[in-house]
């Protein structure tokens, strides 16, 4: 039987695991939100999935190349973002595709592998 491959491919960090209210990336803990980069994993702040704005994003819009597209994690289950939000962000080019953090998470570990420069933006499970 082959042996199952998991060396990191791609660039940036992966969610290694999840806590009650966050999550744990390169051997760190992040309590509360998350934000992936292909350069960086950063601790992230956020308000409640409906009082999401564009300004909650600044870290990612200095990116260079410009992002591709954000996958928003939404918590413990999947739930629509505001459409000001996604506006906001269709306006600079940025796509949007959210879903649970979980689910988020493991299409970060997926994409980044492909090369593609996107962002992820993970809410706690709260």
């Amino acid at each position: 039987m082959p042996k199952l491959d998991r060396t990191p491919t791609g660039a940036g960090p992966i969610v290694e695991g999840f806590t009650g209210g966050g999550f744990r990336s390169g051997g760190e803990i992040y309590h509360g939100g998350l934000m992936l980069t292909p350069e960086q994993a950063i601790g992230w702040t956020a308000p409640a999935l409906p009082d999401l704005a564009e300004q909650d994003f600044v870290p990612l819009f200095a990116l260079q190349p410009p992002l591709e597209f954000l996958l928003l994690g939404t918590g413990a289950t999947l739930a629509r973002p505001p459409a000001s939000l996604i506006a906001a962000l269709d306006a600079r080019g940025i796509g949007i595709e959210a879903m649970d953090s979980r689910a988020a998470a493991r299409t970060w570990g997926l994409l980044r592998g492909e090369g593609r420069w996107i962002a992820a933006a993970l809410l706690p499970f709260e």
